[in-house]
């Protein structure tokens, strides 16, 4: 399992985004980056700074994904049919972890992972603990009776900050099916996010 030591809200800071929309982030008091030289002024940067940019952005609001499993992700997107770009960002989407996380049974995609590693999450009635596991359009999620009960769970259901997208569909508290791969356009991401860009930075 990837597990991110830093700061998460770290990140926030080196790109100059709310990259999950959180109220607690520190880019809402200060947009400059982290360290004593935060604030120093931008140099221009490269068209390689910027896809790398991009790529380090998209991997980081998956919950820090290992550089292997999205690389591997990419591949997988560029061999199929369609553009490579959507192909990606639906992918990502299809993970458990980011689909617990839209059926807001997680208030961040980093306690998302946690809650399907510790057995919490069923699909389609099974226990599931792999959180890079490929969800499929009609799998049905849905909580364990403990998790049902945690206080972390009532946190997500009750967060304002974002809603249930459309390609996920809520059955009560505890369970909802993943309707269809979603497309960019679809994904309610807080920050824009350029997967094109991601693209280039792997085909250089």
């Amino acid at each position: 399992m990837s597990k991110r030591n830093a700061s998460k809200y770290k990140l926030d800071r080196r790109m100059g985004e709310n990259i999950w929309g959180r109220p607690k982030s520190a880019v809402n008091r200060r947009s400059y980056g982290p360290g004593q030289h935060g604030q120093r002024r931008k140099s221009k940067v490269s068209d390689y700074g910027i896809q790398l940019r991009a790529k380090q952005k998209l991997k980081g609001y998956y919950g820090e994904v290992t550089e292997k499993q999205f690389k591997r992700t990419y591949q997988e997107a560029a061999q199929m049919k369609g553009d490579t770009g959507q192909n990606l960002i639906g992918l990502l989407e299809q993970r458990l972890d980011m689909v617990v996380y839209r059926c807001k049974f997680a208030p961040t995609i980093f306690s998302a992972r946690q809650v399907v590693s510790h057995g919490h999450i069923y699909v389609n009635g099974v226990k599931c603990n792999i959180a890079s596991r490929r969800v499929r359009p009609g799998d049905v999620i849905s909580l364990g009776k403990k998790a049902q009960d945690m206080a972390l769970i009532a946190e997500a259901q009750s967060l304002a900050e974002r809603d249930i997208p459309e390609y996920v569909a809520p059955d009560g508290t505890d369970k909802a099916t993943f309707v269809r791969v979603p497309t960019l356009d679809e994904v309610p991401y807080p920050v824009k996010m350029e997967p094109n860009l991601v693209v280039e930075f792997y085909s250089r």
